[in-house]
């Protein structure tokens, strides 16, 4: 109950400024009664839909949209508020300055209208974009290309083209069209091996049902691999016994099975061609900080040579950080996800790629290298929570084998 009190003081803060600004812009009365009244319609929405209307932890699309509508609402206040406090300071200023030169009566100068005006077109700009975000940019799928050099790559597997997918999110999908041409985009890739970095659902097997027999059309000449991410354990929603849980987890390998998936948990497989061969390693989530620790890269390995071509899947990029790069075993290139670029941020290629997921993870979308080991880290197929994606758009990344160096 409190943090709903505390939800509705701040918000309806922030709300006042708006409205402030929209007062000093227009005497219309109409156009400020209609903010205020969209104002207590989205805050009572989203109230209603994870509260009263909630359903545990679970995250369905009109949740989603929920809280997607009050961020873009809430954004407006977030840029006119900084602003308005500094013309509120300025305004005290020059009363208290007005006082103590002429003895007469404190007052505080009124608000300026060409402040609030540009404050308001300022505030339009995260606004639209996070509604352009909800309309359009969560099926803006963008095809992403590297050429990545290895001198010991097998020289069968020159030209080895690999293309990753990762968090699809299933649960927060809600335009089948737009799907279909996203599932249509990955084949079109027409790659040797198609590899998913996990978190298939949002918390439940069944989010998948709808949907699966899209992904499951999705094929490779060498197969679909695939891992899973910490939502698929479900950990993030209330189940009624451990017994549920397990189930579920259950349901969701079968469904990965029932598509074609190979599902590695903490294990290894190979792919030959003229009688050379590359090892496809994946490990269960591990994720620094209080995420799940289930990989096991020893386990995984137990079939594998140190001296074969290594390519690991794993869902979390602070593995590799943490764990990878510096294992005994050489992992020449790592593919993960999770961070989904925060869904959020601004990205210009040659020039400037920024999110503030960055504050969190020190790799968080595309390729790295560090000791002569690669990473991807991909942005995700599908959305959570903010049902949009706005800079930071869903991604098919292909990624194609060479041998010798970048030099070469």
């Amino acid at each position: 109950m409190l943090r709903w009190v505390i939800f509705i003081f701040i918000y309806s803060l922030l709300t006042f400024y708006g409205f402030q600004a929209i007062k000093t812009v227009t005497k219309f009365t109409w156009l400020q009664f209609l903010f205020i009244a969209i104002a207590v319609l989205i805050a009572g929405n989203f109230i209603y839909q994870f509260s009263i209307g909630s359903e545990g932890r679970v995250l369905s699309p009109t949740k989603s949209y929920a809280f997607g509508f009050l961020l873009a609402f809430m954004s407006i206040s977030l840029v006119i508020v900084p602003i308005l406090i500094g013309e509120d300071i300025l305004r005290f200023v020059f009363g208290l300055y007005d006082k103590l030169v002429s003895k007469e009566t404190f007052y505080m100068p009124s608000r300026r209208r060409f402040i609030s005006q540009i404050a308001l077109g300022l505030a339009a700009i995260p606004f639209s974009s996070l509604l352009y975000g909800m309309y359009k940019g969560k099926y803006d799928f963008r095809v992403l290309n590297y050429t990545l050099h290895f001198e010991d790559l097998p020289e069968a597997f020159d030209g080895y083209r690999i293309t990753q997918i990762s968090d699809i999110h299933s649960g927060s999908f809600d335009n089948r069209e737009k799907l279909e041409y996203g599932i249509n985009l990955i084949n079109e890739q027409k790659s040797d091996a198609i590899m998913f970095t996990g978190d298939l659902v949002n918390n439940k097997a069944s989010e998948m049902l709808p949907w699966k027999d899209l992904f499951g059309s999705l094929k490779a000449q060498d197969g679909v691999f695939s891992v899973l991410g910490n939502h698929d354990y479900g950990d993030y929603v209330r189940w009624e016994s451990e017994e549920a849980k397990r189930k579920n987890l259950n349901d969701l390998k079968q469904i990965q099975k029932d598509m074609g998936y190979e599902l590695l948990l903490n294990e290894s497989r190979f792919i030959e061609k003229d009688g050379q061969r590359i090892a496809i390693v994946g490990v269960e989530n591990w994720g620094k900080g209080g995420f799940k620790k289930a990989g096991d890269l020893r386990r995984a390995t137990e079939n594998i040579d140190s001296e074969d071509f290594k390519i690991l899947l794993s869902h979390d990029p602070s593995h590799w950080e943490e764990c990878v790069i510096t294992d005994d075993y050489h992992y020449h290139l790592t593919l993960s996800g999770h961070t989904h670029g925060m869904q959020f941020g601004i990205e210009i290629p040659g020039w400037v790629k920024w999110s503030p997921v960055k504050w969190r993870y020190k790799h968080w979308a595309g390729i790295y290298e560090q000791l002569g080991q690669y990473i991807n880290v991909n942005r995700g197929f599908g959305f959570l929570a903010y049902p949009g994606r706005v800079g930071i758009w869903p991604e098919v990344t292909v990624i194609t084998l060479k041998k010798g160096s970048n030099n070469a």
